[in-house]
């Protein structure tokens, strides 16, 4: 049997193996059981899922299990980007909201993602307090559940719309007939997922251009894995050039992530993306505030902070630690290297599409060449380059793995990397990895995945020839404990 461990960003898993109706069935008894506790059921819950594999299906039979706890389900008729069912948690002041998504993951996996009434990530309390409610049952006893028809007549669900509200919710935090009105071209990338369809709808009707790629829902996700990096963006970043795009912006399978892509087709990598969006609230929109950022994302945030007299703050990996800490230091962004950004004016959580026109915005202002806003922004904070390094490993095996590689790390750290001391080494408050900095501002991260089997490397450095320096170090580093494992089984 499974034991479900939420991990940076809810509970995912590989479809037909782990993630089952049994389990998804066992989270939802777990949300509940936590409400009922609380003294909270009476106020519903919002559930609503993405386009993958049967998603709809696992959405379902959420509903049943919360219909006979007695609790009421708010959800949308067809899938919708993750932040939309984290919003109308919060607007509909329901007690949580669910998430059948699994992200950026591989086609093969689906998840589990349980939305604060903040309109934020569950933080840690909350989900150690769902996960408490799910052990106290043996993991092969069968959660109730009230068939869907029935839950319908009952009228514990109600079905809505969420379009027109969050585009109003959109519109009040930038201005979409702006953009509407440009006479320019943009190159839109959903990658199949559930943000495909919402920027045609918000800008269409204008001068504006915008042609949306790859927007029918495929649950394979074209043979990529639904996340807006390369090489999985190959294809969009060379149609930019070819089809006469000023700019391109692309989304993540749930669109609560966002891509980025000058006129000439050139990824501009996460941590840009987040320099790009501060540096926007900022000076642009005069937001003069704190930012958060995680142990994974750019120094250029600290940098832009001390430049326009404000803080930034680091936190764990994940929105479960930043979402809390916007609202802790009323900070105007949050955000992480997967590219997933949160706003202080609307929600503390990820928002793909928020990001994406808050970008359109800043570079419509700016009237340059998106390649030269970005240079703007460099010659103001510092050069910064990045790249990460993923190791896959086979599931069985991968804890020990993981346990061995960092107990070396904690016992043996380097105390050069490329030729440069390490000045500082900062352990994970997450206790899967180690950070590591070098005396001209450059890092490398290691770090071990809490979804799926996997190591990740990092780095952030002055120059693109750093950067592959310090990821062969980290590497290397890492890998020395690790290749003598089975479960090591790839690197890309």
């Amino acid at each position: 049997m499974t034991k479900i461990k939420f991990g940076t960003d809810g509970w995912r898993a590989a479809i037909a193996e782990d993630y089952t109706f049994h389990n998804v069935r066992r989270c939802a008894r777990g949300v509940a059981e936590y409400l009922q506790e609380r003294g909270e059921a009476e106020r519903g819950v919002v559930v609503c899922r993405d386009r993958r594999f049967a998603s709809e299906y696992f959405a379902r039979a959420c509903v049943e299990v919360l219909a006979a706890h007695g609790i009421r389900s708010f959800t949308p008729p067809d899938a919708v980007p993750t932040q939309v069912g984290s919003f109308f948690t919060r607007e509909l002041n329901t007690g949580a909201g669910i998430v059948i998504t699994a992200s950026h993951n591989p086609w093969t996996d689906n998840g589990f993602k349980v939305k604060a009434d903040s309109g934020g990530a569950a933080g840690p309390e909350m989900l150690a307090a769902i996960e408490a409610t799910m052990n106290r049952h043996p993991e092969d006893e069968l959660p109730p559940r009230r068939e869907y028809d029935d839950a319908v007549r009952a009228g514990l669900v109600e079905t809505f719309d969420p379009y027109p509200r969050f585009r109003d919710q959109l519109a009040s935090i930038v201005d979409l007939e702006k953009i509407r009105a440009a006479d320019r071209r943009v190159l839109v990338e959903p990658i199949y997922g559930s943000g495909a369809g919402w920027f045609p709808r918000l800008l269409g009707g204008g001068r504006l251009t915008l042609r949306e790629m790859h927007s029918e829902r495929n649950p394979f996700f074209g043979g990529v894995n639904p996340e807006p990096i390369r090489p999985n963006i190959d294809e969009w970043l060379r149609e930019i050039p070819r089809w006469g795009a000023e700019i391109g912006i692309a989304f993540d399978g749930d669109a609560d992530r966002v891509g980025m892509a000058t006129e000439e087709g050139v990824f501009v990598n996460q941590l840009q993306v987040y320099g790009l969006l501060y540096w926007y609230l900022l000076e642009v929109r005069g937001q003069i505030g704190p930012a958060v950022y995680t142990v994974t994302t750019t120094s250029m945030a600290p940098r832009l902070a001390e430049i326009f007299g404000t803080q930034a703050y680091e936190t764990g990996v994940g929105f479960k630690y930043v979402g809390p800490k916007m609202t802790e230091t009323n900070a105007v962004i949050g955000g992480e290297e997967s590219g997933g950004f949160g706003f202080g004016l609307h929600i503390p959580e990820r928002d793909g599409l928020a990001s994406g026109l808050f970008l359109l915005d800043l570079w419509l202002t700016k009237a340059k060449k998106a390649s030269e806003v970005l240079a703007e922004l460099q010659a103001l904070a510092g050069p910064s380059y990045y790249n990460r390094t993923d190791i896959r490993f086979a599931r069985d095996g991968y804890e020990a793995v993981k346990a061995d590689t960092l107990a070396r790390l904690e016992e043996e750290a380097p105390s050069e990397i490329a030729g440069q001391p390490v000045v500082r080494r900062r352990a994970l408050e997450t206790g899967d990895g180690f950070k590591f900095y070098r005396e001209d501002g450059s890092w490398l991260l290691i770090r071990f995945s809490g979804t799926e089997a996997l190591l990740r490397i990092y780095t952030e450095a002055r120059s693109p020839a750093e950067v592959e320096t310090m990821l062969a170090a980290g590497s290397q580093i890492a890998g020395a404990g690790a290749r003598g494992a089975a479960a090591w089984v790839a690197a890309s």
